[in-house]
C-alpha cells in the first residue's frame, strides 16, 4: 500500500466517534420520551434517569475525546460571541433534568442578573455540565452553581459537599496531564477537556484557566473556570 493509501488510524478513530455521538444523540432522546410516561413508577422513574445518566457520560466522553483530537490538530472550532449566562446555566440544567429530578441533591443556582460573558457556548455548555454531573454524582445533600465577575474575569463556580476531589487531581494547572492517569478510577480526562476549553478562551496576554478545590475537613470540593 502508498503512503498516500495508508489508513490514519486516529483519523479513523474520530470519525467512528462522530458516528457513535450521533447515534447516543438519539438514544438519549429516545430515554427522554420514555421517561415522560404516564405508568412509571418512582423506581422505573430514577432507573430511566440512571439510564440517562450513564448514556450522557459515553455521550461526554466521547465529545471529550473528539475535541481533544481536533484540539491537537489545530481544527478545534473555537466560536467565541456575547451570551447570556442565565441562558447558558439553565441549558446546562436541562441537560441533567432527569438525574435532578430523581435524586434528593439540593441545587442552589447564583447567577448575577443579566450577567453576560465572551465564550463558546456549546464548549462551555458540555464543559459545565459534565463538571455539574460529576459534583451531583459525588454530593451528599448539596449542589451550588455560581457565576459572576471578579477583575478581568468571569467566573463560574460548582460546588458540592462530598469528599472532594482525590488530591492527584489539585495541582491541574501544573502539569499537562497531571489528572490524567487512567490506573487511579478517574481518569480525569473531563479536567483535561475543561483545561484545553478554558486556555482556548483568551483576551489579548489574558487566558482562561480551570482550578479545583478541596474545602477543609473532607467537607466538599469547588470548581471554578476563568473566562477573560
Amino acid at each position: 500500500m502508498k503512503n498516500n493509501e495508508q489508513l490514519d488510524f486516529s483519523t479513523m478513530l474520530a470519525t467512528s466517534i462522530h458516528d457513535m455521538k450521533n447515534s447516543l444523540a438519539m438514544v438519549l432522546q429516545s430515554i427522554e420520551d420514555l421517561d415522560l410516561a404516564d405508568n412509571l413508577t418512582t423506581t422505573q422513574h430514577k432507573s430511566v434517569s440512571n439510564l440517562h445518566y450513564q448514556t450522557s457520560r459515553i455521550n461526554s466522553t466521547l465529545m471529550q475525546l473528539l475535541a481533544l483530537y481536533r484540539e491537537e490538530k489545530k481544527q478545534l472550532p473555537v466560536v467565541i460571541e456575547e451570551n447570556a449566562v442565565d441562558e447558558l446555566v439553565t441549558d446546562v440544567l436541562e441537560r441533567n433534568r432527569l438525574y435532578l429530578n430523581s435524586h434528593h441533591i439540593k441545587l442552589s443556582v447564583k447567577v448575577e442578573n443579566n450577567l453576560r460573558g465572551y465564550y463558546d457556548v456549546d464548549l462551555i455548555s458540555y464543559l459545565l455540565s459534565d463538571i455539574l454531573i460529576n459534583a451531583l454524582r459525588h454530593a451528599k445533600s448539596e449542589v451550588i452553581i455560581r457565576a459572576y465577575y471578579q477583575d478581568q474575569f468571569l467566573l463560574f463556580e460548582v460546588e458540592d459537599d462530598g469528599e472532594g476531589y482525590p488530591h492527584y487531581m489539585l495541582n491541574v494547572n501544573e502539569d499537562e496531564f497531571a489528572t490524567f492517569n487512567a490506573n487511579k478510577g478517574r481518569s480525569g480526562l473531563g479536567l483535561l477537556f475543561a483545561k484545553k476549553i478554558a486556555q482556548a478562551h483568551k483576551l489579548k496576554a489574558i487566558t482562561g484557566s480551570i482550578s479545583l478545590k478541596n474545602k477543609p475537613d473532607n467537607t466538599g470540593s469547588l470548581f471554578t473556570l476563568r473566562l477573560p
